[in-house]
């Protein structure tokens, strides 16, 4: 089993930035990739980035347009997301996901095998 805990989410005021974090616990020998996903009130849940262990990186420029770095610190167990230009559109609760496999499309909700209980991000306009 693999433990994830999010933190960083709050109110942020729009065109403010954030530094969410994900630390997992347990064995995250089972955890190649690490993702982050938000969800909106009667939206779908939304892949926006994630990363190995060995730091090669997905984005979904798409959903976030340039304004998201992920990273990470092996040492502390530790992903890390900052969004920057906030808007009150990325309000969502942010939820960081850990898959076994360490190949395929990382933007797939489903095959992501552990999940955090999310943090709440509001952005005030």
């Amino acid at each position: 089993q693999v433990q994830l805990v999010e933190s960083g989410g709050g109110l942020v005021q729009a065109g403010g930035s954030l530094r969410l974090s994900c630390v997992a616990s347990g064995r995250t020998s089972g955890s190649a990739v690490i993702g982050w996903f938000r969800q909106a009130p009667g939206r779908e849940r939304q892949f926006l980035a994630a990363i190995t262990w060995q730091g090669d990186q997905t984005i979904d420029q798409h959903s976030v347009k340039g304004r998201l770095t992920i990273s990470r610190d092996n040492a502390k167990n530790t992903v890390y997301l900052h969004l920057n230009s906030l808007t009150p559109e990325d309000t969502a609760v942010y939820y960081c996901a850990a898959r076994r496999r360490g190949s395929g499309n990382f933007a797939i909700a489903t095959d992501y095998d552990f999940w955090g209980r999310g943090t709440q991000v509001t952005v005030s306009s």
